[in-house]
């Protein structure tokens, strides 16, 4: 079965893992040995239900690999293919005995390339990886909550709770772990409609940093389940299961939009006037993208969803098409929640064991480089134009085969809840916006990432500071107030209580 690339389409990202809590369980007992010896990997592996993968062994090479070639350099230490929260308890007791780095994974999309445990220029040093992506089952109870691991993808839980006729807000990447994203807020194509990911969150199970077994939800370690909220991930603990609200999934009206360039201005200035505060039923993305993929002209599409009445859709876009000028293509059609999602996904009506990178998959894995904003502004003439521009010179960037900037609106439920009850700060924003660039496996991949960061840098005067930690970028100055805002300072606390001794050394700390 051949390839497909769908980072055109949609990208979304998580990163690493968060945690704690009280009301323990005893933790598996770990390899013994004394602090400061040899780390005797043996032990390890002979402790754990996973498989532990260390350079030389015949599953290295796969298992080390993350979703972004461009860390393909990374020698982790060892990789802990994990199947249980014991697994992982012993993971952590053994690294903290030997003072091993630990490098956390979900699903394997961390933008400065933390989670491959140690590639050069990510500031990790070589780690051991405790891997998540096998504990993936997706349970539905029969109070319509879903448990879930937390190394399932995207595509495995919408096929699971799609199925069952439910659904949750969340990412269009197939492959992107519920984890990372949850705990960085999760932003996707039901947002406006049902919020973040994070705010359909109602428990999570975690491993904290001194080797035990939790939990937490709004009555049990509320610290902890509000810092998984958004909070972002590598600092605090391992996630090992998450439990969700679901709801009666709906059905999906997808629709796209497409301009000549000539037009961006006018379609900038009329969407950042609509989308935000559109009917929250409709959500939309707008791009404009440059590179090897376009000989002609730049692209400039709106896309996005519709869960009202599919009569409805041709009222909702008129304003905003009055506006934009009429497009030169569009199309839109509708499906149930779980195809929708995995028509996003880029796997269309393919099995969902076949929407990954892996195996047997039929997606592939592409170089890149990203950062963001989350401006509650919208942009004058002046950031329009430098929009125009920049994305006009990605052609002339090296190895360059896509680069643009990704806005998608938020406002509508998101804004419904205040911006300390969960640790993602950002309610009164008006959209994330991704600076993206993906290039050809093996070029250097400096050109492309100064790219990114200088789109992002050009319009701070326009958008400010503000950041995605999901989007994460080892640039930023100050990540926590980027990344967090007012809720940093919470969030340092928790984590100066819970890993006291700096167990967890993923770079951008409190």
């Amino acid at each position: 079965m051949g390839t497909v690339s769908r980072r055109h389409l949609f990208a979304l990202a998580g990163v690493g893992l968060v945690a704690s809590g009280c009301a323990p369980v005893a933790p598996t007992p770990s390899p013994s040995a004394s602090a400061g010896g040899p780390p005797d990997w043996a032990a390890l592996a002979g402790s754990v239900g996973g498989t532990l993968s260390r350079p030389g062994d015949a599953t290295y090479d796969t298992v080390r690999l993350t979703e972004n070639p461009r860390w393909d350099t990374a020698r982790p230490l060892a990789v802990l293919s994990a199947q249980t929260a014991s697994d992982v308890a012993v993971a952590i007791a053994f690294a903290a005995r030997y003072r091993v780095p630990i490098a956390l994974r979900s699903g394997g999309h961390s933008y400065p390339g933390y989670s491959a445990g140690g590639a050069p220029g990510t500031g990790v040093k070589p780690s051991l990886v405790i891997d998540t992506r096998r504990m993936a089952q997706v349970e539905i109870a029969a109070d319509n909550t879903v448990r879930v691991g937390a190394g399932a993808s995207l595509a495995a839980l919408y096929d699971a709770i799609g199925s069952k006729g439910r659904a949750i807000a969340g990412g269009s990447c197939a492959t992107v772990g519920i984890a990372g994203l949850t705990l960085g807020g999760g932003v996707g194509v039901l947002v406006r409609a049902y919020g973040l990911t994070c705010d359909s969150l109602v428990g999570v199970e975690i491993v904290t940093a001194d080797g035990r077994v939790h939990s937490a939800d709004a009555s049990t370690d509320p610290d902890l389940y509000w810092a998984s909220r958004g909070g972002g991930g590598g600092h605090l603990g391992v996630v090992t299961a998450l439990t969700f609200a679901t709801r009666p999934a709906p059905d999906v009206t997808m629709f796209s939009l497409g301009w000549h360039f000539a037009e961006a201005a006018a379609v900038i200035r009329a969407w950042q006037d609509w989308a935000p505060t559109a009917d929250p039923k409709l959500w939309s993305t707008l791009k404009l993208l440059n590179g090897a993929r376009y000989p002609t002209e730049p692209g400039v599409f709106v896309s996005g969803t519709w869960i009202g009445d599919p009569s409805e859709l041709s009222g909702q876009l008129q304003p905003f098409l009055a506006e934009a000028g009429a497009p030169k293509s569009r199309g839109s059609s509708t499906h149930d929640y779980r195809d929708a999602m995995m028509i996003y996904a880029g796997c269309g009506s393919s099995p969902a064991s076949a929407c990954t990178t892996g195996s047997g998959g039929i997606l592939t894995r592409e170089s890149f480089a990203g950062t963001s904003h989350v401006p509650t502004t919208k942009l004058d003439a002046v950031g329009i134009q430098t929009v125009i521009d920049t994305v006009m010179s990605a052609k002339s960037v090296p190895g360059m085969i896509e680069g643009g900037i990704s806005l998608d609106a938020l406002g509508g439920a998101v804004q419904g809840i205040a911006a300390d009850a969960t640790a993602f700060p950002h309610r009164d924003a008006l959209m994330t916006v991704q600076y993206t660039a993906t290039f050809t496996d093996g070029t250097d991949a400096d050109p492309p990432s100064r790219w990114v960061r200088g789109f992002r840098t050009a319009l701070i005067p326009q958008w400010g500071t503000a950041a995605y930690v999901n989007y994460a970028d080892a640039d930023i100055a100050d990540p926590s107030a980027s990344y967090f805002g007012a809720n940093a300072e919470r969030l340092e606390r928790i984590a100066r209580r819970y890993d006291p001794q700096g167990l967890f050394t993923q770079p951008q700390p409190w």
